[in-house]
């Protein structure tokens, strides 16, 4: 655990979720790792900790990063595509993972001087002022930053607009509970291996509370799709990526989409950028068990990142890197074949492209 100190000049907001230990400790119920804090110690995302016997948000609204980004660089494919969102993060993460490509946010604590404090309020001000159609917590874990959330979902629904998570799957039901209830719409959450993965590398025992929480999110009507980065020597073993595919199939459903991604070397993770072939044994096979939306990101080529019919094989949402160039659904149907695809929100052209 680490030390606390109080942010500069400005009063800790207190933690929501807590609870009282007999011993003296504060337990946090944020995340799945539950840090039984001490007093003067913070919880290993840098973000809680508890001061004088309560639980406090040390990060509260500090925003490291903030940017109006399309929706499917997420990567949301079946949730309002061609649309853009206001993305944000905070400092820090929960997990361990040594290839994090936003290491510089999410190896770091809570930083007041090299952040900016914003407002719930004015954070969605700057979403409508964009032209965003939503809002997006992201580039690094937004669940240890979870009250803030609260509030600035809340306030994005007052505004119209809709509301987004990248997350590893960590939060506690409890905490995804409420942030449904102030107006979670999709939670994207990343698939990070098999449980040799998550305890090898990630430092969690139990993978599978990340698909029970995501399967939990999709019963309380929230869009979820999984992304599966397969790296090089850490998940990219046949038996592995068989288990992350069934687990999909099994907790999440064909319906879910699932975007198959190439890992490229960063933060302590030197091993080679994922191969073709690896990312093509994870597609076919999770083509072969049933799933219906399967995407290959973070190469190339743009063939498959569009959204085809899952009946009749028509290209039914075009896409580049990233975003949409070409919509031809009917409503949310297939043109040829008449299939309903999953589709959350309406299609359009990307009214900000981005090219990487």
């Amino acid at each position: 655990m680490q030390p606390a100190k109080p942010t500069t000049g400005v009063k800790p907001v207190t933690a929501s979720l807590q609870t009282a230990l007999d011993d003296g400790r504060v337990m946090c119920r944020v995340c799945l790792r539950r840090c039984r804090l001490s007093d003067g110690q913070r919880g290993l995302c840098g973000n809680y900790a508890n001061m004088d016997g309560r639980l406090v948000h040390l990060g509260y609204g500090l925003v490291s990063a903030l940017e109006s980004r399309p929706i499917e660089i997420k990567p949301f494919f079946h949730f309002h595509p061609g649309s853009s969102a206001m993305t944000f993060s905070g400092w820090g993460c929960n997990f361990l993972c040594p290839w994090c490509q936003n290491w510089h946010l999410s190896k770091a604590r809570p930083k007041p001087r090299l952040s900016q404090r914003i407002p719930a309020e004015k954070l969605v001000e700057y979403a409508v002022k964009a032209g965003d159609e939503g809002v997006c917590a992201s580039f690094n874990e937004p669940t240890i930053s979870f009250d803030y959330l609260v509030d600035v979902f809340r306030e994005a629904k007052r505004k119209g607009l809709y509301t987004t998570m990248v997350s590893n799957g960590s939060l506690t039901e409890e905490a995804l509970g409420a942030l449904v209830e102030a107006g979670l719409d999709a939670m994207n959450v990343d698939l990070k291996g098999c449980p040799e993965t998550y305890r090898k590398y990630v430092g969690v025992p139990e993978p599978l509370h990340v698909y029970r929480v995501a399967r939990r999110a999709l019963k309380l009507g929230v869009h979820v799709e999984g992304v599966f980065l397969v790296v090089t020597g850490a998940n990219d073993w046949d038996s592995c990526i068989r288990w992350v595919i069934d687990k999909h199939v099994e907790y999440l459903g064909r319906d879910v989409p699932l975007h198959v991604n190439r890992y490229h070397p960063a933060y302590r993770y030197n091993a080679p950028p994922t191969s073709m072939e690896k990312l093509l044994q994870a597609y076919n096979y999770a083509v072969s068990r049933g799933v219906e939306y399967v995407y290959i990101g973070n190469v190339a080529s743009t063939e498959y990142l569009h959204t085809r019919c899952p009946k009749c094989g028509e290209i039914l949402i075009r896409r580049t890197h990233y975003g949409v160039v070409e919509c031809s659904l009917e409503g949310k149907r297939c043109p040829r074949c008449g299939y309903e695809v999953l589709l959350v929100g309406r299609c359009k052209v990307s009214g900000k492209l981005l090219f990487l």
